[in-house]
C-alpha cells in the first residue's frame, strides 16, 4: 500500500491525515513515480483552508502539486522516459504521497547535479514566475520590480528576469537585501518611503511590475511608477486587480490562465531544471520534514516562521 496525506473537510492544519491508499497504476500516457521528496506550497493551505474555492470533498482528497522522485512504472505510449529515471513533478494533483500516477508530460528529467529537494521545489513557483514575465512581455532593457522578491516566486522571477537582460529591484525584509544581491537584484526595503526609496535606487523608470506581495502599499507604489496598466501584474491579488486595471495571474483572479499561459507554465520546468543545472539558478530550500509532518509544513507556511521551500519526506 502507498501512503498519503489526505482532508475529508476545509479547516486547520489539524484536517491533514496520513492514510494508506492502494499502489497507483499507470494508466496509458502516464507513469507511476515513487515520491521522494514534495514541495509545499502556500496554494496548498489556500485550498485546504478554504480561503481558495473549491468543490465540495466528496472523497478524502489529496494534497499538494508539485515533488520529485523516481519512475517505477510505465503506461502504455509512454515512451520518453524509462523506469529508473529522476523526475520532477509540475501539477501533479497529490504529491503528498509515497507514490503517485501521473501524466508523462508533467515530468522532466532531473540531471544528477539537481538534488531531489530542489526538484521538488520548481512547479508552481518557477511555473508561476517564468508565465507571469512571459505574459508581461520582460526583456533585455526592461527595469522590472519584483514586490515580494525574497519569496519563493519572487526569487524566480529575480533570476529569469536578471538571465533576460533585465535590470531588476525587489522589496525584501533587510535580513534578506543581502540573498536579494546575490541574485542579481537591487534590494529595497517595505515600509513607509517606499516609493521613494524605488525611485533613488532605479538608474532608469520602472517599465514593469510583478507583485508577489499583494499589499496596498506595492499596489500604490505600482500604480505611481508605471502608467502601462498591462506591464503591472499581481499573482496574489486575483480577486481586486481589475478594480486598479492591472493584470492578474491566478491569486484569485476570475480570468483563467490562457493556453499560452499554461503552456509557459509548462515550459518553465524544463527551464528551470536547465539553469540549476548551469549553475545559473538557484532554489532557497527550507526545513525537510517527514510526510506524517504536512500539518506541521502548513502551520509554518501560514504563520511564515520558515525561511525558503518547505519539503516533505515520504
Amino acid at each position: 500500500m502507498a501512503r498519503a496525506i489526505v482532508y475529508t473537510e476545509i479547516g486547520s492544519p489539524a484536517v491533514l491525515h496520513l492514510i494508506e491508499v492502494p499502489d497507483p497504476v499507470a494508466a496509458r500516457g502516464e507513469v507511476v513515480v515513487r515520491i521522494d521528496a514534495a514541495g509545499a506550497n502556500p496554494i496548498d493551505a489556500k485550498l485546504r483552508g478554504g480561503k481558495r474555492p473549491s468543490p465540495p470533498i466528496t472523497e478524502p482528497r489529496p494534497v499538494g502539486f508539485d515533488g520529485a522522485g523516481v519512475i517505477e512504472a510505465l503506461g502504455e505510449g509512454v515512451d520518453d522516459f524509462a523506469v529508473g529515471d529522476r523526475v520532477a513533478i509540475r501539477d501533479g494533483h497529490g504529491t503528498y504521497a509515497s507514490a503517485l500516477a501521473i501524466p508523462s508530460a508533467n515530468l522532466a528529467k532531473l540531471p544528477d547535479s539537481v538534488t531531489t529537494a530542489e526538484g521538488a521545489g520548481i512547479g508552481i513557483p518557477a511555473g508561476t514566475a517564468y508565465q507571469a514575465l512571459r505574459s508581461l512581455g520582460v526583456t533585455e532593457g526592461d527595469v522590472l520590480l519584483v514586490h515580494g522578491g525574497s519569496g519563493a516566486v519572487g526569487q524566480a522571477a529575480v533570476q529569469f528576469a536578471v538571465a533576460w537582460g533585465a535590470t531588476v529591484i525587489a522589496t525584501g525584509s533587510p535580513a534578506r537585501h543581502d540573498q536579494l544581491r546575490e541574485l542579481g537584484a537591487l534590494p529595497v526595503a517595505y515600509g513607509d518611503g517606499l516609493l521613494d526609496r524605488i525611485r533613488e535606487v532605479a538608474s532608469s523608470p520602472v517599465t514593469v511590475v510583478l507583485d508577489c506581495a499583494g499589499t496596498d502599499e506595492a499596489i500604490e507604489a505600482s500604480l505611481a511608477l508605471v502608467a502601462d496598466r498591462d506591464r503591472i501584474a499581481t499573482i496574489v491579488r486575483g480577486p481586486d486587480a481589475a478594480s486598479f486595471g492591472i493584470r492578474a495571474f491566478s491569486g484569485g483572479s476570475p480570468v483563467p490562465l490562457t493556453a499560452q499561459e499554461l503552456a509557459w507554465r509548462a515550459e518553465a520546468l524544463p527551464e528551470t531544471i536547465a539553469l540549476l543545472d548551469a549553475g545559473d539558478f538557484t532554489i532557497e530550500l527550507g526545513p525537510q520534514l517527514p510526510l506524517a509532518e504536512a500539518a506541521r509544513a502548513h502551520e509554518l507556511m501560514e504563520s511564515g516562521a520558515a525561511s525558503g521551500k518547505i519539503i516533505l519526506l515520504p
